[in-house]
């Protein structure tokens, strides 16, 4: 199994709107990358960090899991998208200074200066460090 960590602007796609729907396609990712971490990478039953970008704050607002694996888009094959099905929202937004600040997630890219990609591998112990994070605030 591998675990990532999926950015989307909110004011596009939210988790809220993620857990309205159910499960929604990944779709209209422009970086070749990032492409390739879901044509060649990613499974079902992968676990994701879903995060909002350009928030206030931007970080981590819940899980979802990849349900279907990638597949040519349909306007243009040149590109991807998978499937991904709501798993959990956090209580509130594990802040990317907060990611920033925990012992054990210095490494992760998304706290890395100049990372812009929208699908980064996290491992499973940077997932676990986050899902707990999130998890403390849900029972605050």
């Amino acid at each position: 199994m591998n675990y990532w960590l999926m950015k989307v602007e909110p004011s596009a796609y939210s988790i809220d709107d993620l857990k309205r729907d159910g499960t929604t396609s990944w779709e209209g990712v422009r970086n070749y990358q990032a492409r390739n971490f879901m044509r060649d990478e990613m499974k079902a039953g992968d676990k994701v960090l879903f995060y909002a970008s350009n928030a206030d704050p931007s970080g981590v607002t819940g899980l979802a899991e990849v349900s279907r694996e990638a597949r040519p888009e349909p306007k243009d094959p040149t590109w991807c998208m998978v499937d991904i099905r709501y798993v959990d929202k956090f209580a509130e937004v594990v802040s990317l200074e907060t990611l920033k600040k925990t012992k054990g997630l210095e490494n992760m890219l998304v706290t890395k200066k100049g990372t812009r990609l929208s699908i980064q591998p996290v491992t499973k112990s940077e997932y676990d460090i986050v899902v707990k994070l999130g998890k403390r605030r849900t029972s605050a």
